[in-house]
């Protein structure tokens, strides 16, 4: 959520700023509510002073043994118009509460100016493309032909987007989240928490998937509870309504979650395999730092992630995305894409965004200087540390052989008991 005094203050700079990620936002509406909203409020201030100054004129009318009934008759009709007045401002708070949640953050001036994916521009490459003397296959060949990835099977258990995982490939699976995770407690700095796979609406509106996103969420029929889409949800509200420490900042946290998307607005896309799954394992990094540090620390959190890809031995390359294709509560966004020869193609692996203050003051998590009175707002960044099925893929496609066998990197050996190849 943005300022409200920003918004006030600099509407027009604003504007000019969210304009370029092409949103359409009904500012008069916004001009209009804020007015609303601080009239009724001032009246209502106006109306309970009003009503405490003759609250404290009855005491001394009837200290001094005069009539008080007139006074006190006057105070009821005060408290009555205050009670009259409550609904009206509770419901214009509402709507105006409505409105600032779909506002999206500000993009960071770093941010380049574009439409869409074709517009943002690639930072840098790491590793070297393998070169094959054979056709590479894609992943959903090689690993059914292996007998370790098994599509037919989750069709009939849940539907289409589901897989489910055999011997090799249940091992591999759990072995590169053992491995990053490890990778990112051990090497990176990160503290491992493991959360509930639910959440509730208030966790969902503090990380701004809702109220814009719930077509692409699965909700528990009945209940205000819903399947997490990322563990950035659960890690991100462990601090909800919290002041830190500002001795803990920054405070770095890694998580290993199952996550769950209705892929709603992703029809036709990747419909092949593992790469737009319904249901999939992620480890995510997730950040709170001081303001100052933010900027600095989505460099840090980003070549976290990368860490993992350049242990592996995979081949990528990271995108900054514009102004355009930035994510609804993002300021900032770099996307690690790895290379898949079966796709012949660079595919997202990794989101690292920085929030600024969005999140923090939706789900009100802050923080208090020495010697200030007065807290201000944490700002959030979190990534992916990696998606654990994308990754799986990568290794896939990237070290299949001819002969149908799969070479495992040698990072992930000591998590697979020692396996060097698939076969």
């Amino acid at each position: 959520m943005l300022d409200i005094k920003l918004l006030r203050e600099n509407l027009e700079a604003v504007k000019e700023r969210l304009a370029t990620r092409g949103a359409k936002i009904d500012w008069e509406s916004f001009v209009a509510l804020d007015r609303e909203r601080r009239e009724s409020l001032a009246r209502l201030e106006r109306l309970k002073e009003k009503k405490n100054l003759l609250s404290g004129g009855i005491g001394k009318l009837k200290k001094s043994g005069g009539d008080a009934t007139a006074l006190m008759r006057e105070v009821e009709e005060v408290a009555r118009a205050i009670r009259e007045g409550e609904p009206p401002l509770a419901e214009v708070e509402r709507r105006f509460d409505e409105f600032m949640l779909t506002v999206p953050n500000l993009p960071h001036e770093s941010v380049p100016l574009g439409a869409g994916p074709e517009d943002n521009p690639e930072v840098r490459r790491w590793g070297e493309i393998p070169r094959f003397d054979f056709k590479p296959k894609p992943h959903w060949e090689i690993g059914e032909e292996l007998g370790i990835l098994d599509f037919a099977r989750a069709g009939k258990i849940a539907g289409a987007r589901f897989v489910v995982y055999h011997k090799e490939g249940a091992l591999l699976e759990r072995a590169l989240a053992n491995f990053m995770l490890a990778t990112h407690t051990r090497e990176n700095g990160y503290a491992e928490v493991f959360p509930p796979s639910i959440v509730n609406t208030a966790s969902l509106t503090g990380t701004s998937q809702l109220p814009k996103f719930a077509a692409d969420l699965f909700k528990l029929e009945g209940t205000d509870y819903w399947l997490s889409p990322t563990a950035e949800v659960q890690v991100t509200n462990l601090f909800r309504g919290e002041t830190l420490d500002p001795d803990r900042l920054p405070l770095k946290l890694c998580a290993w979650t199952a996550n769950f998307r209705s892929e709603a607005g992703s029809y036709g896309k990747d419909t092949r395999g593992i790469i737009r799954l319904h249901q999939f394992q992620k480890v995510e990094l997730v950040k709170f730092v001081r303001p100052e540090q933010s900027y600095e620390e989505i460099e840090s959190l980003t070549r976290d992630a990368e860490s993992i890809l350049q242990k592996l031995g995979l081949p990528y390359r990271v995108v900054a995305l514009c102004t355009g294709d930035l994510g609804f509560g993002a300021a900032k966004t770099y996307d690690i894409e790895v290379w898949l020869p079966g796709q012949n193609a660079y595919k997202e692996i990794s989101s690292c965004s920085n929030f600024e203050a969005f999140q923090a003051r939706r789900a009100g998590i802050r923080y208090r200087s020495p010697g200030r009175t007065r807290s201000d707002f944490v700002h959030t960044l979190n990534g992916s540390g990696l998606a654990v099925g994308r990754t799986l893929v990568a290794v896939l496609e990237n070290y299949q052989q001819k002969d149908g066998t799969v070479i495992v990197p040698e990072a992930l050996r000591p998590y697979m008991g020692g396996l060097e190849k698939i076969a």
